[in-house]
């Protein structure tokens, strides 16, 4: 099995690859950008022409956020366009395609978890080129979209850093408390990842680690199992303004992984014990 795996200096990247390392995979391709332009059609034809994988596993993509606000056609560029690219080469050579998208894609409106057929309504740029890229992706039969949230993973940036970086440099800090979600560890992600992949169980899945949050519950946690004191005080969104809106409820459903057999993630807070002895904060 050739399996191709893009953005691989992102968090899910990366451990995508080690996760496939560590089970004996060894034709695998790993690219970023500096490899392979995913927006420019003919090279991607080109890389395939000479790879022809079995396997992608899509995890590149335009995250920045904010910035997305003001580089919306380099967002869309990369998420959908790329997208688009790495479909029409998938179905060329009969590859299963694995698409990684995101809770922005809904509005946080909702007042349950969102299941994975409730109605996209992207609030922000970024949210909207994810989207697109799931509609470029479903044209092909072969796929499996995996919407994720609130990632931490030891390659990378991610709020746990931010929030231990902070923490050693003020004495108070705010956090909002008001938007709610998942936090997710890569490492766990991975595994699931390649369960998933390993399948001809093709749709859409909502994969978080198990139990919700604020992220000012988040930090809190953070702090607790550093032993760090600092005062965390709970904000609103509004006394948080940024560029691109986020969605208050980023809750999503697991129903579909349980319906198809697959092992539901840890717990976040299990799941942040375990990083942070990875990355060596703590014993």
């Amino acid at each position: 099995m050739s399996i191709v795996v893009t953005g691989i200096r992102g968090q899910l990247g990366h451990d995508i690859v080690n996760e496939l390392i560590s089970n004996g995979y060894r034709d695998i391709v790993a690219i970023d950008i500096e490899h392979l332009d995913i927006t420019k059609a003919t090279d991607v034809e080109a890389f395939f022409k000479e790879n022809k994988p079995s396997v992608i596993i899509h995890c590149a993509a335009y995250t920045a956020v904010d910035n997305a606000e003001d580089n919306e056609e380099i967002a869309m560029n990369v998420n959908v366009q790329g997208t688009k690219n790495l479909v029409l080469e998938a179905e060329k050579y009969g590859a299963k395609l694995l698409y990684i998208s995101t809770d922005y894609i809904f509005d946080g409106e909702n007042m349950e978890p969102y299941e994975i057929f409730d109605l996209p309504n992207p609030l922000s740029i970024y949210g909207k080129s994810k989207y697109l890229g799931e509609l470029e992706t479903i044209k092909y039969s072969r796929h499996f979209i995996i919407r994720i949230s609130w990632v931490f993973g030891k390659n990378g940036k991610n709020f746990v850093k931010t929030m231990l970086k902070l923490g050693n440099e003020m004495d108070s800090l705010s956090v909002v408390s008001d938007q709610v979600g998942s936090p997710t560890y890569t490492y766990d992600l991975a595994k699931l990842v390649l369960e998933i992949v390993n399948t001809e169980k093709y749709g859409i899945y909502h994969a978080t680690n198990e139990g919700f949050c604020s992220w000012y519950d988040f930090a809190k946690e953070i702090f607790k199992l550093t032993n760090n004191n600092i005062y965390v005080n709970p904000i609103s969104s509004n006394q948080y303004v940024t560029k691109a809106k986020r969605p208050m409820n980023s809750r999503l459903s697991k129903a579909s992984l349980i319906e198809n057999g697959f092992q539901q993630l840890p717990h976040w807070k299990d799941a942040l014990k375990r990083y942070l002895k990875e990355i060596e904060v703590i014993e």
